[in-house]
């Protein structure tokens, strides 16, 4: 059973994960920046579906390797902390660009637009590394199942994710525009979002230290 301060402390960096720019939340600004917000629409459906082949692949995986090699989950919290520390440095690290500026994309049908979206989601390796390295730091083997404590992280993981890529597909234009007059907060969200992600990395360190 995952304690709700756990389910908290993971809901925070899941939304700060969604909240980062990558390789999805690139092609869905600039397919509805290009194509309009319906083909946006369609390109986020595939990306959806791609975070339940990530999730769903992650918790049977999981599940074998806690199983079998006890030493693992260590290892993947470790990789964990690292993979926080990395994102938190491309946050801030000078040159840092912003996402909403497009790329030009050739117009696609709906059936391409959800197969591009889903093929996005599930080779993109922002998501795959934090269902590897960053989903195993909060389940916990002792307290109970831990492919339905993974379904759950992944379910909320899902949850955030969709909901944040699904405003940024439906409000890429305006978002564009009002980010286009005011640059200076493009900075502020980098370095905010850097020292929050790099103030989780430490937490998460200092308590795999305590558990050893």
């Amino acid at each position: 059973m995952i304690s709700l301060t756990t389910l908290a402390v993971f809901a925070g960096a899941a939304l700060l994960m969604a909240l980062t720019p990558g390789p999805n939340m690139l092609y869905l600004i600039s397919r509805s920046l290009c194509q309009g917000w319906r083909a946006g629409l369609m390109s986020w459906v595939g990306v959806v579906l791609g975070f339940t082949v990530h999730m769903c692949s992650a918790a049977l995986g999981l599940t074998a390797l806690f199983m079998a090699v006890p030493l693992g989950y260590e290892v993947l919290k470790f990789a964990g902390v690292c993979y926080l520390l990395w994102m938190a440095w491309q946050a801030v690290k000078p040159g840092a660009s912003s996402p909403f500026e497009a790329r030009e994309l050739p117009d696609e049908s709906p059936r391409r637009l959800f197969t591009m979206g889903l093929l996005t989601s599930i080779l993109n390796p922002k998501v795959a590394i934090f269902y590897l390295s960053v989903l195993p730091q909060f389940i916990s083997p002792e307290h109970g199942s831990v492919l339905g404590q993974s379904l759950a992280l992944g379910s909320t993981q899902i949850l955030i994710g969709a909901s944040v890529n699904l405003a940024v597909t439906l409000g890429a234009a305006r978002i564009a525009r009002w980010f286009a007059r005011n640059p200076a907060w493009l900075a502020v969200q980098r370095y905010v979002m850097g020292l929050v992600l790099g103030a989780l990395a430490v937490r998460l360190l200092v308590e795999q230290r305590r558990a050893v």
